[in-house]
């Protein structure tokens, strides 16, 4: 078996690949608390201790980093304004449960199950929901508006100018970008627009000022609610989905099979647990992070014990006051030109899931559930009582599912088309 560069370096390497992770992951990191109202300083902890979590449960042989997953953040902005935070974070919660139950049946059963239950006509439309369904909030936010549109917060000229020139730096960044600036085109972007609300005078400092150097996170604790755990639990599908890909991604990158050893269960348990433990203090749903994986290739550093410093370095960042007030003074323009990436981004995922698997959309079935799934999830359908409904994400992966199980194949036709069906690992 080869020694990576990683696996040979000293203590004082080791701290400093740590620190050099964390800074890889602190852009997404702290971008989704922002966007989403929760407080990036508790999103810091829950990452650091997710990502310890996470090394207990697999034994600590997986180099990967644990901290606040994108796709939940579109369902987080219309459950906490439905439902409330508290609500929410026991949705989030539940949602972590989900992968914990996953993790038993995959242990029994291999994975071929979540394929044939959940092929790529029933999960790529529903990605393309997670990212298009907000995409109202981001432009009011691009042009210096609250998400909703109803106040106008900064003047449209110069929310114009500075969420346009967030969003090409960051694009530019993540196109013509070399080593590890390349993995970093967020936060090179935010920080971009950061400087340039400044310019323009639209930054308050005072309250970071005021704000203690050392201070607790804003722990919040989470409430049980049919509805947002219901809401919630859907939206799980997809990043569930998405682990297996990470864990591949990583393996191919390390050159070993993190679906046999330490088991594709036991991951899928250390981001379920993670997730929940992050709910319950009012922290993001955890996920690996693609760009912490692209700086373990760029470096070579395969040791797994550099996420346990990266994860040890977010813990102490959280209680340091000032870090996150100051990022909380980022203006709603900033963060606009960022969304108008991400979501759709997020929307091109769920596309390429379906051109990856060769979805042919000239196929009644498959063209019905795709349709059906964009407009119930995208046009706002709601069904349900006052006190029970389902809406949302939530609603259009009931529909596609429920729609793959009843629809009838074309005579002929092989059920599990373009869909991998990986054997059991025990």
């Amino acid at each position: 078996m080869t020694t990576s560069v990683g696996e040979q370096q000293g203590g004082a390497q080791l701290v400093l690949s740590g620190a050099q992770m964390l800074f890889v992951a602190f852009g997404a990191l702290v971008l989704m608390p922002l966007l989403t109202g929760m407080d990036p300083n508790v999103a810091l902890f829950t990452a650091g201790v997710g990502t310890l979590i996470f090394q207990l449960i697999t034994g600590r042989q997986v180099p990967v980093f644990l901290a606040s997953s994108f796709a939940f953040i579109a369902p987080i902005i219309v459950s906490t304004q439905n439902w409330g935070m508290a609500a929410t974070l026991g949705g989030l919660a539940a949602a972590g449960v989900l992968y914990m139950l996953l993790s038993v049946v995959i242990k029994v059963r291999g994975t071929g199950f979540l394929h044939r239950v959940l092929p790529p006509v029933v999960v790529g439309p529903v990605i393309m929901v997670i990212g298009l369904g907000l995409a109202p909030v981001a432009v009011n936010m691009a042009l210096g508006k609250t998400g909703d549109g109803a106040v106008q917060l900064v003047p449209q000229d110069v929310a114009m100018t500075i969420s346009f020139a967030s969003l090409l730096i960051t694009l530019l960044v993540a196109t013509m970008g070399r080593g590890i600036l390349k993995l970093v085109p967020i936060m090179v972007g935010v920080v971009s627009g950061y400087v340039l609300s400044v310019m323009f005078g639209i930054v308050d400092f005072a309250k970071v000022s005021e704000a203690a150097w050392f201070a607790l996170p804003n722990f919040v604790t989470p409430e049980w609610n049919w509805n947002a755990v219901l809401f919630m639990i859907p939206v799980a599908i997809a990043p569930a989905i998405e682990h297996v890909g990470d864990v591949l991604a990583i393996g191919n990158v390390t050159g070993k099979d993190y679906i046999k050893k330490p088991g594709l269960h036991r991951t899928m348990l250390g981001d379920g647990v993670a997730t929940t433990a992050a709910a319950m203090v009012g922290g993001p749903p955890n996920t690996t992070y693609s760009e912490v994986t692209g700086a373990v290739m760029l470096t070579k550093a395969f040791n797994p014990k550099i996420m346990t410093w990266a994860a040890l370095f977010a813990v102490g960042l959280a209680f340091i006051g000032k870090v996150g007030v100051l990022l909380q003074t980022i203006p709603v323009p900033v963060m606009g030109g960022i969304l108008m990436l991400l979501f759709g981004s997020i929307a091109v995922v769920g596309l390429n899931t379906l051109i990856k698997a060769q979805v042919d959309m000239a196929k009644a079935r498959n063209l019905a559930i795709v349709s059906l799934v964009l407009v119930t999830g995208i046009g706002g359908m709601s069904i349900g009582t006052e006190s029970f409904s389902m809406q949302g994400v939530g609603l259009c992966a009931l529909v596609a599912v429920v729609l793959n199980l009843i629809l009838p194949h074309e005579k002929g036709e092989d059920r599990y088309e373009g869909v991998e069906i990986e054997p059991r690992n025990d």
